[in-house]
Protein backbone atom coordinates (compact mmCIF):
# COMPACT_ATOMS: atom_id res chain seq x y z
CA UNK A 1 0.00 0.00 0.00
CA UNK A 2 2.82 2.35 0.63
CA UNK A 3 4.59 1.65 -2.70
CA UNK A 4 1.15 2.56 -4.18
CA UNK A 5 1.29 5.87 -2.42
CA UNK A 6 4.63 6.66 -3.60
CA UNK A 7 4.13 5.58 -6.91
CA UNK A 8 0.69 8.10 -7.16
CA UNK A 9 2.67 10.74 -5.60
CA UNK A 10 0.81 13.79 -3.97
CA UNK A 11 -2.25 13.88 -5.81
CA UNK A 12 -2.92 10.50 -3.51
CA UNK A 13 -3.00 12.23 -0.44
CA UNK A 14 -6.49 13.78 -0.75
CA UNK A 15 -7.82 10.92 -1.38
CA UNK A 16 -6.34 9.19 1.34
CA UNK A 17 -7.86 11.91 3.82
CA UNK A 18 -11.35 11.24 2.18
CA UNK A 19 -11.18 7.86 3.15
CA UNK A 20 -10.00 8.01 6.72
CA UNK A 21 -12.76 10.57 7.00
CA UNK A 22 -15.34 7.88 5.04
CA UNK A 23 -13.96 5.25 7.53
CA UNK A 24 -14.23 7.29 10.40
CA UNK A 25 -18.19 8.64 9.20
CA UNK A 26 -19.84 5.00 8.22
CA UNK A 27 -18.18 3.48 12.03
CA UNK A 28 -20.26 6.62 13.45
CA UNK A 29 -22.95 6.03 11.74
CA UNK A 30 -23.11 2.27 11.93
CA UNK A 31 -22.74 3.07 16.23
CA UNK A 32 -25.11 5.67 16.18
CA UNK A 33 -28.15 3.95 13.48
CA UNK A 34 -28.48 0.53 15.83
CA UNK A 35 -31.75 0.01 15.85
CA UNK A 36 -32.01 -0.69 19.36
CA UNK A 37 -30.47 2.89 19.89
CA UNK A 38 -33.14 4.61 17.95
CA UNK A 39 -36.24 2.74 18.28
CA UNK A 40 -35.77 0.89 21.15
CA UNK A 41 -38.46 -1.82 21.69
CA UNK A 42 -41.22 -1.65 24.59
CA UNK A 43 -41.32 1.96 24.78
CA UNK A 44 -44.37 2.78 23.77
CA UNK A 45 -46.13 0.17 25.64
CA UNK A 46 -43.89 1.55 29.05
CA UNK A 47 -44.96 4.92 28.51
CA UNK A 48 -48.50 3.91 28.14
CA UNK A 49 -48.45 1.83 31.77
CA UNK A 50 -46.49 4.71 33.40
CA UNK A 51 -49.86 7.25 32.51
CA UNK A 52 -51.91 5.05 33.70
CA UNK A 53 -49.99 4.37 37.19
CA UNK A 54 -49.32 8.35 37.51
CA UNK A 55 -52.94 9.54 35.80
CA UNK A 56 -51.01 11.69 33.79
CA UNK A 57 -47.13 12.74 32.39
CA UNK A 58 -45.02 14.19 35.50
CA UNK A 59 -42.47 16.54 34.28
CA UNK A 60 -39.70 13.92 35.47
CA UNK A 61 -40.82 10.90 33.44
CA UNK A 62 -41.10 13.26 29.75
CA UNK A 63 -37.42 14.09 30.65
CA UNK A 64 -36.90 10.55 31.69
CA UNK A 65 -38.14 9.87 28.04
CA UNK A 66 -36.95 12.80 25.90
CA UNK A 67 -33.40 11.48 27.35
CA UNK A 68 -33.67 7.78 26.69
CA UNK A 69 -33.45 7.89 22.51
CA UNK A 70 -34.70 9.68 19.47
CA UNK A 71 -38.04 7.96 19.40
CA UNK A 72 -38.37 9.21 23.26
CA UNK A 73 -37.83 12.53 22.34
CA UNK A 74 -40.69 12.40 20.00
CA UNK A 75 -42.94 10.84 22.23
CA UNK A 76 -41.53 13.46 25.33
CA UNK A 77 -42.64 16.32 22.76
CA UNK A 78 -46.30 14.71 22.32
CA UNK A 79 -46.44 14.04 26.41
CA UNK A 80 -45.80 17.78 26.86
CA UNK A 81 -49.25 18.61 25.48
CA UNK A 82 -51.09 15.32 26.72
CA UNK A 83 -53.57 17.89 28.13
CA UNK A 84 -54.14 19.89 24.89
CA UNK A 85 -56.10 18.35 21.97
CA UNK A 86 -55.15 15.67 19.10
CA UNK A 87 -54.10 18.15 16.75
CA UNK A 88 -51.85 20.01 19.60
CA UNK A 89 -49.93 16.90 20.61
CA UNK A 90 -49.26 15.46 16.73
CA UNK A 91 -48.13 18.70 15.76
CA UNK A 92 -45.79 18.88 18.59
CA UNK A 93 -44.76 15.63 17.58
CA UNK A 94 -43.95 16.17 13.81
CA UNK A 95 -41.99 18.96 14.62
CA UNK A 96 -40.11 17.21 17.08
CA UNK A 97 -39.66 14.14 14.37
CA UNK A 98 -38.06 16.59 11.79
CA UNK A 99 -35.67 17.17 14.35
CA UNK A 100 -34.95 14.03 15.44
CA UNK A 101 -35.02 13.15 11.56
CA UNK A 102 -32.32 15.79 11.08
CA UNK A 103 -30.15 14.49 14.00
CA UNK A 104 -30.01 11.05 12.48
CA UNK A 105 -29.09 12.35 8.82
CA UNK A 106 -25.68 14.02 10.47
CA UNK A 107 -22.80 13.18 8.37
CA UNK A 108 -24.55 12.03 5.86
CA UNK A 109 -24.00 14.66 3.04
CA UNK A 110 -20.31 14.85 3.79
CA UNK A 111 -20.20 10.92 2.92
CA UNK A 112 -22.30 11.36 -0.04
CA UNK A 113 -20.11 14.19 -1.02
CA UNK A 114 -16.64 11.77 -0.43
CA UNK A 115 -18.92 8.99 -2.32
CA UNK A 116 -19.24 11.38 -5.20
CA UNK A 117 -15.83 13.93 -5.41
CA UNK A 118 -13.56 10.61 -4.73
CA UNK A 119 -13.72 9.73 -8.58
CA UNK A 120 -13.37 13.33 -9.96
CA UNK A 121 -10.32 13.57 -7.28
CA UNK A 122 -8.88 9.83 -8.86
CA UNK A 123 -9.66 12.16 -12.41
CA UNK A 124 -7.29 14.57 -11.54
CA UNK A 125 -4.72 12.64 -10.39
CA UNK A 126 -4.77 10.66 -13.84
CA UNK A 127 -4.68 14.51 -15.54
CA UNK A 128 -1.70 15.07 -13.59
CA UNK A 129 0.00 11.93 -14.61
CA UNK A 130 -1.09 12.12 -18.15
CA UNK A 131 0.72 15.89 -17.94
CA UNK A 132 3.49 14.55 -16.30
CA UNK A 133 4.07 11.70 -18.88
CA UNK A 134 3.75 13.52 -21.82
CA UNK A 135 5.73 16.55 -20.56
CA UNK A 136 8.29 14.09 -20.38
CA UNK A 137 8.08 12.32 -23.94
CA UNK A 138 7.93 15.94 -25.41
CA UNK A 139 11.14 17.44 -23.47
CA UNK A 140 13.29 14.62 -23.17
CA UNK A 141 12.49 12.57 -25.48
CA UNK A 142 13.73 8.81 -25.32
CA UNK A 143 15.76 9.91 -22.18
CA UNK A 144 12.65 10.55 -19.99
CA UNK A 145 11.37 6.76 -20.04
CA UNK A 146 11.53 6.90 -16.13
CA UNK A 147 9.25 9.99 -16.35
CA UNK A 148 6.44 8.79 -18.61
CA UNK A 149 6.42 5.27 -16.40
CA UNK A 150 6.20 7.52 -13.21
CA UNK A 151 3.11 9.42 -15.22
CA UNK A 152 1.16 6.52 -16.14
CA UNK A 153 1.96 5.04 -12.28
CA UNK A 154 0.27 8.08 -11.48
CA UNK A 155 -2.32 8.12 -13.63
CA UNK A 156 -3.19 4.86 -12.85
CA UNK A 157 -3.10 4.49 -9.11
CA UNK A 158 -4.80 7.33 -8.65
CA UNK A 159 -7.90 6.64 -10.44
CA UNK A 160 -7.89 3.07 -9.13
CA UNK A 161 -7.74 4.35 -5.53
CA UNK A 162 -10.68 7.19 -6.46
CA UNK A 163 -12.32 4.34 -7.26
CA UNK A 164 -11.87 2.58 -4.52
CA UNK A 165 -12.95 5.24 -2.16
CA UNK A 166 -15.94 6.10 -3.71
CA UNK A 167 -17.26 2.02 -4.17
CA UNK A 168 -17.60 2.07 -0.16
CA UNK A 169 -18.63 4.64 0.40
CA UNK A 170 -21.90 5.21 -2.24
CA UNK A 171 -22.67 1.87 -0.43
CA UNK A 172 -23.26 3.00 2.83
CA UNK A 173 -24.27 6.35 2.14
CA UNK A 174 -27.38 4.61 0.56
CA UNK A 175 -27.18 2.12 2.98
CA UNK A 176 -27.80 5.18 5.66
CA UNK A 177 -30.59 6.82 3.95
CA UNK A 178 -32.45 3.95 3.43
CA UNK A 179 -32.15 3.40 7.38
CA UNK A 180 -32.86 6.96 8.47
CA UNK A 181 -36.12 6.38 6.45
CA UNK A 182 -37.18 3.56 7.77
CA UNK A 183 -36.95 4.66 11.23
CA UNK A 184 -38.51 7.59 10.60
CA UNK A 185 -41.77 6.09 8.92
CA UNK A 186 -41.57 3.37 12.25
CA UNK A 187 -41.38 6.73 14.77
CA UNK A 188 -44.51 8.12 12.66
CA UNK A 189 -46.24 4.75 12.70
CA UNK A 190 -45.72 4.83 16.95
CA UNK A 191 -46.18 8.39 17.49
CA UNK A 192 -49.79 8.28 15.77
CA UNK A 193 -50.53 5.22 18.47
CA UNK A 194 -49.10 7.50 21.05
CA UNK A 195 -51.72 10.05 20.38
CA UNK A 196 -55.09 7.60 19.36
CA UNK A 197 -54.31 5.65 22.67
CA UNK A 198 -53.75 9.14 24.84
CA UNK A 199 -57.40 10.31 23.50
CA UNK A 200 -58.88 6.99 24.01
CA UNK A 201 -59.15 5.96 20.10
CA UNK A 202 -57.29 2.97 20.25
CA UNK A 203 -56.18 0.20 22.04
CA UNK A 204 -53.04 -2.03 22.54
Amino acid sequence: MLDIFKAGEWPMWPLLLASVIAVALIVERMISLRHARVLPSGLLDRIISDLGRHGGAPPEMITRVANHSPLGRVFAAGLRNIRGSREIMKESIEEAGRTVAHELERFLTTLGTIAAISPLMGLFGTVVGMIKMFGAQGVQGVTGMTELSQGIALALHATAFGIIVAIPAMIFWRHFRRLVDEYVIEMEQQATKLVEMVHGERRR
